[in-house]
This record gives structure tokens, sequence and C-alpha cells, in this order.
């Protein structure tokens, strides 16, 4: 037992003293730092320029020139449709035929009362032609004659309404026949056959046209100045040549070009806005009334636009910055000013200049006026060096 506590004892100076030494060794370095972290490598890109077309993107709805609402103009059963539901028609094309056997009657019956009032007007013109003879002679009144005047007269008036009395009758039974009053196509049928039509309440369907297809949307104050300068053109060049691009919802865009087709005479003062009309070709029939699509118009061309990165901006209460690699390896924060978007690019309208380096990965690791250790990223694919950017 006393053996094994001296070896305990013995072990514990010992390690005393190793601690004091490396005190002491400690002390003797006096205040030595640990070595310094090396930079950090961050990805870094060169900005150079390009042209770029900056477009206002606007949200708009296609409308059919033609929109008509088929509405009866008398009143009766309705006999049968002739169209299919959504055809195509040509103007003139028979649509829908109202029960025309009240309408044979009423005409029958016009034609009997334009018959009895000729007559009549006949009889008093004879009555007439009599009395004058006897006026001459003295031998009747001119009560009498001034009678038979009137009634002459009162004959005549009488035939003239009968005849507007049979157009009218006419009329109703052309219009118990109801035709298409352009080309284009139909929707479907609201009405069946044995419906009772109420003249010009019910409504029967719509035809709309299709080619050309208006595009509608609403522009602001500022953006209608924009497209003033943007429709300047010289001298023998139609302001409603320019081109408009349409976008689909699917996120294709529209083949055809669109043209400007009508800007309103004043601005909406509840909204501060302008309603303006695009007119696109529609040979296929692929746009609809209705649909959903987006308006790109020229703003301006930019012939040496710097492209950079979405990854590369920070963005703090509406102010952006990047960060600047200088010629001594050191980041830097820079401010920017960039308003438009290109693909997932910001267009840069100042702040930059070609051939300086920003860094586009490892922005997390970097301080202001810190070293940093620059790796050149590859390439991206996806950003043509020039393309069409939009605000």
């Amino acid at each position: 037992m006393i053996k094994y506590a001296a070896i305990w004892a013995s072990n514990r100076i010992a390690t005393l003293v190793v601690l004091l030494s490396s005190l002491g060794l400690y002390g003797c370095k006096g205040n030595a730092q640990p070595p310094a972290p090396p930079p950090p490598e961050v990805s870094v890109i060169r900005v150079a320029a390009h042209p770029v077309t900056v477009y206002n993107e606007y949200v708009a709805q296609t409308q059919a020139p033609d929109t008509i609402e088929i509405r009866s103009q008398v009143t009766g059963l309705l006999d049968r449709q002739v169209f299919t539901d959504g055809a195509r028609v040509k103007k003139g094309d028979v649509l829908y035929i109202i029960d025309q056997r009240p309408f044979d009657a009423q005409l029958a019956q016009a034609k009997a009362n334009l018959a009895q009032a000729e007559a009549n007007l006949v009889n008093a013109k004879q009555n007439l032609a009599r009395q004058s003879r006897l006026i001459a002679q003295k031998a009747v009144s001119q009560q009498d004659y001034d009678t038979a005047v009137a009634q002459e007269r009162s004959g005549a008036a009488l035939v003239e309404a009968q005849k507007a009395l049979l157009r009218n009758t006419e009329l109703n039974l052309e219009f118990a026949t109801l035709r298409a009053s352009r080309d284009g196509f139909m929707s479907n049928s609201l009405v069946k056959p044995g419906a009772l039509v109420t003249a010009q309440q019910t409504l029967l369907t719509t035809l709309y046209s299709s080619d050309p297809m208006w595009v509608n949307f609403s522009i602001s104050e500022d953006r209608f100045l924009e497209l003033q300068k943007t429709l300047k053109h010289p001298p023998g060049e139609q302001p409603d040549t320019r081109p408009f691009l349409i976008r689909l919802g699917d996120g294709t865009n529209y083949t055809l070009p669109g043209k400007l087709d009508f800007v309103d005479a004043t601005i909406d003062q509840k909204s501060g806005t302008l309603q303006v009309r695009v007119s696109v070709p529609n040979p296929n029939r692929q746009l609809r009334p209705g649909l959903f699509v987006r308006v790109f118009v020229a703003a301006f061309e930019n012939p040496s636009a710097i492209r950079i990165p979405q990854q590369a901006v920070q963005e703090l209460q509406g102010l952006k910055s990047v960060y600047v690699v200088n010629s001594e390896d050191k980041a830097e924060a820079r401010p920017i000013v960039a308003s438009h978007r290109l693909g997932n690019d910001w267009v840069v309208d100042s702040g930059l200049m070609p051939e300086e380096r920003i860094v586009v990965e490892g922005v997390g690791k970097i301080r202001p006026g810190a070293a940093v250790k620059p790796v050149t990223a590859p390439e991206s694919k996806d950003s043509p060096p020039a393309g069409m950017a939009r605000k």
C-alpha cells in the first residue's frame, strides 16, 4: 500500500513539472498570434456590354372585333336551330327559324286590308269625279263636293297606311328567320326549339369574329409617355406598323406580330391609366376571345447594356448592390441601379463598368474591404449575350 501511494505521488509531481514547463515556454514567446485564415474563395465573372432591347410588359385580354348578340326582333315560338354550336358561319347563313304561321296569317290579313282600302279609294275617286261634273253645273251643293274631296283623300291615305302595315308584316315574317350578319364563329345556343322568344329581350347566342383579334390592355401615364416616344416614326412610315409581341398563357410567343389599332383619347381619372388596343392577325384561330395574354412593347434599345446574374445582386429596402473585386483582390460593395430584367439577369443602368469583376457565388463569406480568392465562374449557357429585357 505504501508503495502504490509513493508511485501515485511521483506521477502527480511529474505532471505538474510538465505543465509548468509548458507555461514557461509559452510565456517566453510573448504575445504571439495564431496564423491568419486564408481569404475565402468566391466565384466571379467579368462583366461585358451587349445590346439589349428593353420591353414594357402588360397584362392584356383578347377580344373579338365583332361580338354580336343574336336576339330576335319578333316574339314567337322557336321552331328550330339551324347551325351547330361552335360552328363557323358565313354572312347570310340561317341561324334560327321562329314559327312563321302567325306571321303568314298576319301577312294575309294585311294584304286583304290593303285590297279593301284600294277598292274604297277607287269608289271615292269615282264619286269625286261625279261631284266635280255636277258642281260645275251647280247641280250639287258645295258641301257635297267638299265631302267627296275629303273621302277621296282619306281613301288615299288609308291605302298608304295599309301598304305600310303590309311592309311591316312582311318584315316580321322576314325577321322570323334569323341570319348571320357577318362571317364568324357561333357560341352555344342558349334557347332550345319550342321555347318562347321575346322580341329584343331573349338572348339566343353570340356570334364572334376571329380574324383579326383585338388585344386590350391599360398603361400608366409614364408608360404612355414612353409609348409616344416609341411610336415616333420617320416620314412615310406608319406608326401602326411597329410590332407588339404577344406571349400566351403557356409561356410561348405568338408568332404573328400585332400592330397598334387604338389609343383612347383621354386618361381615366380614377385609375390614371390609358386604354390601348393592338390588332393581331389570327388566321388559324389560335387566339380566342377572352384569353389573358402578355403584351411586350419596345421601350428603348441599349446597344451597350451590362447584364449580371440575379444571384449577384443584394437588395435592401429597394436599393441594389453587388460586390466588386478590385485589382488587389479585395471585395468592395458597389451600389447599382437596375430596373429591367432579362430572364434571370438584371440589366444594369448605372454603377458598373465593362471588364469589372463581380462576385456571383460566395457572397455570404465576404466582408467589405476584405481580401478574397477570386475564381472565374463558368459562363452560363442559359443567358445569351443579347436579348429582350422587360420591366
